[in-house]
């Protein structure tokens, strides 16, 4: 057998978001939110799409988005490739969710909290070494937390989880492999079988349940990734290399490091804006947007020169 990547955001959409999908998007989030304990009995999966109630806030797209029994929002993002402001992007999307629940006239009581899910296939955070990172609104130095915070964020960096299959152990360990893992085996392996929820994700997962059309759109999808990725590793690598010649150059003349800190900025601008070139009749605007850290208005400038 072969299996379609989970990380792609066609197969995770088909995975997690679909109608039969709700015992299987129910285990992986008890795995990765409550460390495998059953605390999710029920969820409504619901449109992921968000579009802005106010006309001034950017449109969202999420992969997967569910509402718990409980009231509680999940936003689920698999996020492949490492763009510019994703942070801020995840933020962004958690507040807005958090914000848009309340229509003009209704109480804040009324809110729900509002849980990003964020699964990554780089390295969020550099220094750290821990695959599962759980944030939370918590008081600076004291450390207690913020009476009902509202939104958590939980980030999961797939890079990061070296275990074979001999050393699973726990619910969230085999969710966490399949995720990284799937396309490279060929049976489901004896450790997960226990698991009906994830036997349910490889046989969904399973190429010979895709049409040809379902195929090739992934292979589109697979190809477009390892493009960009291509791109913004050359990208990055050229814009630093650029900038710190002309930070240098400048601060030596200037005798001021911000010289040195504007011309490295400048450098990965021109660079950022040389990649969005190349995407421009690939893709729209809110997308290379997000994909160079770009402004929407950048881009506009650019398809009008």
């Amino acid at each position: 057998m072969r299996f379609i990547n989970p990380k792609t955001d066609f197969a995770f959409k088909k995975i997690f978001g679909g109608k039969e999908s709700k015992p299987i998007l129910i285990s992986f989030l008890n795995a990765l939110i409550y460390k495998g304990h059953p605390t999710i009995t029920d969820l409504e999966i619901i449109d992921p799409y968000l579009p802005s109630r106010v006309s001034y806030l950017k449109e969202s797209y999420l992969d997967v988005k569910a509402k718990l029994a409980l009231g509680q929002t999940v936003i689920i993002e698999m996020q492949v490739l490492n763009v510019a402001s994703f942070a801020k992007r995840v933020i962004y999307n958690a507040a807005k969710t958090y914000s848009t629940q309340l229509i003009r006239g209704e109480g804040y009581f009324k809110l729900k909290p509002v849980i990003a899910l964020t699964i990554t296939d780089f390295e969020m955070f550099e220094n750290d070494r821990e695959v599962i990172s759980h944030f939370v609104f918590k008081e600076k130095k004291r450390l207690f937390e913020y009476p009902d915070p509202g939104m958590e964020m939980i980030f999961i960096e797939l890079p990061k989880f070296n275990k074979q299959l001999d050393q699973l152990e726990t619910l969230t360990d085999k969710w966490v492999y399949f995720m990284k893992n799937a396309p490279s085996l060929e049976v489901v392996p004896s450790t997960m079988e226990n698991v009906s929820e994830i036997q349910q994700a490889f046989a969904i997962a399973n190429e010979t349940n895709l049409n040809p059309e379902e195929l090739k759109d992934l292979e589109d999808r697979e190809r477009y990734i390892m493009d960009q990725q291509g791109i913004l590793r050359k990208g990055i690598q050229e814009g630093r290399e650029e900038g710190l010649a002309q930070g240098q150059e400048e601060g030596r003349e200037e005798g001021r490091e911000e010289g040195r800190e504007e011309g490295l900025a400048l450098g990965m601008r021109e660079k950022a804006l040389e990649i969005a070139r190349q995407l421009l009749n690939v893709l729209d605007n809110q997308t290379i947007s997000q994909t160079t850290g770009l402004s929407v208005e950048d881009i506009e400038n650019l398809r009008e020169e």
